[in-house]
């Protein structure tokens, strides 16, 4: 590798392209039939970054990126950081009155989408479009790019591209005050932006230049020993548009491996298929709803695929049910198996981490609420009155963490404060999320407050329900809500999506939780539906299922 001085300070395109640098003829991304090294995607990175200046996009500056998993999401991202610009990532699955609601909100000055998606960005209406400084249309694989006309103003990133053949790198005083920002939400209320130093959100969100979290640096000059001799293989399976995609791809990226990027709508044979072809070695599954389907793919054709290149499998973005926990890890039981746990308001927190080969004992998920191991001190469990809660005590309480953690929501002092809290000198971010400790440490999760149902003065928790019925061999799919009942103030009722050719009954429901769950915490109603809506990060839409269920 060339012998390249390490960037001074955190920033994310100082340390993305101190890696370019490193290992510039090393393939860096693929996606459909493109691929990219290092040096390609830095040049075309540049090239978005030359025709955002042109546009007068400016440090702190926000831009909408609205498509699916496609190289240019990775390039835009890229030019962004470069000018100290805020990319902002948009939910692909969108109506017009949404995307209107997220790029008011971002205060966007500008837009890159998905060709397939314009007559979405139409629907904006010519009074927001004509306000937008620069409109840039991508053609994502498996898209189609005959579904609607350009927008008045509109040209495709390869007119862009070519208008900035030459261009270099910006040259842009950077440091880890930069800002880095995603919007998290907006399937159960108001999409928010988290705000972050990139000198925090790097070590929080991104790893700390290690991928695995295992050895994070703490000076910039340590990223040399960072970019991997021999690189990995990362396939990317989530969005690019949700923490769990975007933060994995790119710390791989910062390490000098590979990634692959999986455009479009969950296919699982096709996941099987790129991870034997690209000797994928690493790969992240969002809970049960992208992780069920992937492992009965692979269930329901023994021998097509060896997955003989994977080490390690791991899931991130929602929770995953212990039953199909241990199915993965039965499955493979020769890899690492990481389940990590964290928001867009704290970055990971924590992880259980299964070793490959592990004994029978410490490879068998607990049963119940989902468990993990906290990232070090700062994360904590705290009582009403913001005091640690003791390990087995048994006490309920506010997961929270300290330390590096964002500035705030974007444009929401009320949210801010109210999620951002100060107690004896520290400054604590609440997730929302309750939670015990067990006498060991670890955390156990119990779900988020905006789920609690309170039936009969009783509290429970929706994802522990949920997570209980995702053991049911005839169900494919659940999200637990809590509906207006006379007798109970609120009844658990269970939205249920069957597997094929199944029938789900309540009585039958009930008598398989009693093993697991106590009996308030059971369904008194059942709604079968023929699919769970959810966001493409497999996030369930509470709205949608708590409307169906009252109805």
């Amino acid at each position: 590798m060339p012998d390249v001085a390490p960037p001074s300070t955190f920033s994310f395109a100082d340390v993305w392209e101190y890696a370019a640098d490193r290992v510039p003829d090393r393939e860096a991304l693929v996606c459909g039939d493109r691929r990219l090294t290092f040096a390609q995607l830095d040049e075309r990175a540049n090239r978005f970054a030359a025709h955002l200046v042109d546009a007068g996009v400016a440090r702190g500056d926000t831009f909408g990126i609205f498509a699916p998993n496609c190289t240019e999401w990775i390039e835009a991202q890229l030019a962004g950081w470069k000018l100290g610009a805020l990319p902002v990532n948009v939910n692909h699955r969108y109506a017009a009155g949404e995307l209107a609601d997220l790029l008011d909100d971002a205060r966007v000055v500008g837009l890159v989408f998905d060709r397939a998606l314009a007559p979405v960005v139409n629907e904006l209406g010519p009074e927001r479009l004509d306000a937008m400084r620069f409109l840039v249309a991508v053609d994502v694989p498996g898209s189609d790019p005959a579904a609607g006309s350009l927008p008045d103003g509109a040209i495709t990133w390869d007119d862009m591209a070519a208008r900035h053949r030459d261009a270099g790198r910006p040259v842009v005083e950077r440091d880890g005050d930069d800002h880095y920002l995603i919007y998290t939400g907006g399937t159960t209320g108001r999409p928010k932006g988290v705000l972050w130093r990139q000198d925090d959100a790097f070590h929080a969100c991104f790893g700390g230049g290690d991928p695995m979290r295992m050895n994070p640096v703490t000076e910039p000059e340590q990223l040399a020993d960072h970019i991997m001799e021999s690189p990995a293989t990362y396939l990317c399976i989530a969005p690019l548009m949700h923490a769990a995609g975007q933060w994995v791809a790119t710390s791989w990226l910062w390490a000098g491996s590979r990634v692959v990027l999986v455009p479009g709508s969950l296919d699982p044979e096709r996941i099987w298929n790129l991870i034997d072809a690209e000797g994928v070695n690493l790969f992240t599954v969002v809970g049960d709803a992208t992780g069920k389907p992937i492992l009965d793919a692979w269930d329901a054709n023994p021998g097509r695929w060896s997955a003989a290149s994977v080490f390690s499998i791991s899931n991130g973005g929602a929770p995953m049910s212990p039953t199909l926990k241990a199915r993965f890890i039965a499955t493979f039981p020769n890899q690492i198996f990481v389940d990590g746990f964290g928001s867009s308001e704290t970055g990971a927190q924590g992880s259980q981490r299964i070793a490959a080969a592990a004994d029978s004992e410490a490879s068998t998920p607990h049963n119940g609420v989902a468990r993990f191991a906290p990232y070090g001190s700062n994360t904590a469990v705290l009582d009403d009155e913001f005091e640690r809660v003791e390990p087995g005590s048994g006490v309920v309480g506010h997961l929270a963490l300290r330390g590096r953690i964002p500035i705030g929501y974007l444009h929401d002092p009320e949210r801010t404060a109210a999620t951002f809290v100060e107690h004896d000198g520290d400054r604590w971010v609440l997730t929302g999320d309750f939670a015990t400790v067990e006498d060991d440490g670890t955390v156990a999760l119990l779900g988020r407050g905006s789920g609690c149902i309170n039936t009969g003065g009783e509290k429970v928790f929706a994802e522990e329900v949920e997570m209980a019925i995702q053991g049911h061999q005839d169900v494919d799919d659940v999200v637990v809500v809590g509906v207006p009942d006379d007798r109970w103030g609120e009844a658990v009722c269970a939205v249920v999506q069957p597997r094929s050719d199944s029938i789900v009954e309540l009585e039958n429901l009930r008598a398989f939780l009693r093993e697991s769950l106590a009996g308030y915490k059971l369904p008194k109603r059942l709604v079968t539906v023929e699919e769970i809506k959810r966001s493409p990060a497999g996030k369930a839409d509470y709205r949608w299922a708590k409307g169906l269920a009252a109805s």
